[in-house]
């Protein structure tokens, strides 16, 4: 067991943010067995609140691009505010973002305030954000695992998406997951090398 926990631990810890995408196609089969994985994840109630809209056609990724980017760029001219923005610069973020199109693989996540067990059932689902979240959590691993890398992109509000997928007005997007090949000049920011210790994230009482 020890041994299994070490081994995984050590590849994830090899995962990082990348913003620099090739044009390389990936197997659809691999996103879709991404997507079992995250389907996976515990959930309230069992619920499932999440659903997994992947993204392929040109003009619906050019649409969100633009849609996203007009989002950002509201953002770094002054929404988010100076703290925010200062601790961003250190991973030379911008409102750019041309991995929307570039990139081979966008899943846009959503959350859905009412479901079930059944796709077929509305009733009230439960601790949706957490379970939203460990299901992006369960995709991320994943993805790495079948040798992709990723980026975590959330524009705020993320309203357009509903649109541009074609999801129902009561589904909040969650999360825009990007994922491909880097390219082969790709980088990583040295600050974001920077991992809290075991000690610092962890205690036992």
């Amino acid at each position: 067991m020890l041994s299994r926990i070490t081994d995984f631990t050590t590849d994830l810890k090899r995962r990082r943010t990348v913003r620099d995408f090739d044009d390389r196609p990936v197997d659809r089969a691999i996103i879709e067995q991404a997507i079992q994985a995250a389907g996976s994840a515990p959930s309230g109630a069992n619920h499932q609140p999440w659903h997994f809209s992947v993204i392929v056609d040109a003009d619906k990724r050019k649409a969100l691009r633009e849609a996203a980017e007009a989002e950002e760029r509201a953002f770094y001219e002054g929404k988010a505010g100076d703290e925010w923005l200062e601790a961003l610069r250190p991973l030379g973020t911008d409102a750019d973002k041309p991995f929307l199109e570039t990139a081979p693989v966008i899943i846009a996540v959503f959350a859905q305030k009412r479901g079930g067990v059944s796709v077929e059932d509305s009733k009230k689902n439960y601790y949706i954000n957490e379970s939203v979240g460990i299901a992006c959590g369960f995709m991320l691993a994943a993805l790495h695992q079948a040798g992709l890398v990723t980026l975590t992109h959330t524009p705020n509000p993320m309203r357009f998406l509903n649109e541009v997928c074609d999801r129902p007005l009561d589904e909040k997007a969650y999360m825009l997951i990007v994922a491909g090949h880097p390219t082969p000049d790709a980088t990583v920011p040295e600050h974001a090398l920077i991992k809290k210790s075991l000690d610092d994230i962890s205690g036992w009482v």
